[in-house]
């Protein structure tokens, strides 16, 4: 495990977008946000360049990444937005660069492919948290996911209860273990890749939007037939988002598939949490040990920086 150094007041972050195009005016609105932190923006090379779904071409995402990665004046990369697209540069990125070059690396949904990539190649610890075009530049930005990114500037332990949202319990126990997932579209596709998630023994961690239930069983079922949810010791369900099934078609709810693929599981699973496509959105570290307990209701998580 690397865990990246803090941000101090007065540092520069790098603002890229390795998957989908930005909203310009949501990614001006956002910065300043930064920028009452005592931070420095900097802004990728490419991150204007739109090339049909892409926020450009893979090389020209690529060498965002990698300039951002090797500017030894750049502290810490947040991610612009997620979308669709870091998988296709995920087999191009120096992740020796990134190993020599530790740093602070923050973003979600489509993000998790590379958050999974990153960590499982070099053992850097980065961050499951909302982005600046997607959620901080949209004017609804809560004060909650505000306050976590001061995660960045001081060590400091996180404990999720039930003070921050009702959290129910599918399958009683409790665990530790390191902290990984993410989207679970993106966990599914790296299925049978070199990038495959390795959940033994891990805290894993599923989200995500717009996906009715029948699809958010049909990736549950690939993952339970490739063995990753049987290898978890623990499952923490975070916001599905705009999942609800369609009206005009019968279908099982959200809770009938969670129930169906992971109440006979052997490892704690519980599910109420704020993470994801949500507001508020709590953000977490990837890569550290991490303590779920469904007798305590709480989710506790080391610190992401050092």
């Amino acid at each position: 495990m690397i865990l990246p150094d803090r941000l101090q007041k007065g540092d520069t972050i790098g603002v890229i977008a390795p998957a989908s195009p930005s909203n310009i005016d949501n990614l001006k609105r956002g910065i300043p946000f930064f920028e009452q932190m005592g931070l420095q923006v900097k802004l990728g090379k490419h991150i204007d360049e739109i090339y049909g779904y892409l926020a450009g071409t893979d090389a020209q995402r690529l060498a965002d990444v990698h300039e951002m990665i090797a500017d030894p004046s750049v502290k810490g990369i947040i991610f612009a937005r997620g979308g669709y697209g870091t998988g296709r540069i995920a087999s191009d990125i120096d992740y020796n660069l990134i190993k020599q070059n530790p740093k602070i690396i923050w973003g979600y949904s489509d993000i998790t492919y590379i958050h999974t990539t990153i960590r499982q190649a070099t053992g850097l610890v980065t961050f499951h948290g909302p982005m600046v075009d997607s959620d901080i530049g949209k004017g609804d930005f809560d004060e909650l996911s505000a306050k976590l990114f001061q995660q960045l500037f001081s060590p400091m332990k996180l404990n999720y209860s039930e003070e921050i949202s009702p959290l129910q319990v599918i399958k009683s126990g409790e665990a530790s273990g390191e902290l990984v997932g993410g989207n679970l579209s993106l966990l599914v596709s790296t299925l049978g890749t070199p990038h495959e998630i390795n959940t033994k023994g891990k805290l894993v961690l599923i989200e995500d939007i717009g996906e009715e239930p029948y699809r958010v069983d049909a990736m549950l079922n690939q993952l339970k037939l490739a063995g990753k949810l049987q290898d978890a010791a623990g499952i923490i369900i975070g916001d599905f988002t705009k999942s609800e099934p369609k009206k005009e078609k019968p279908s099982l709810t959200l809770e009938q598939v969670f129930q169906e693929y992971l109440a006979n599981l052997t490892c704690p699973v519980m599910s109420g949490f704020k993470i994801g496509h949500c507001v508020p959105h709590f953000a977490v570290p990837l890569g550290v040990p991490a303590t779920l307990s469904t007798y305590k209701k709480i989710l506790s998580i080391d610190a992401g920086v050092k």
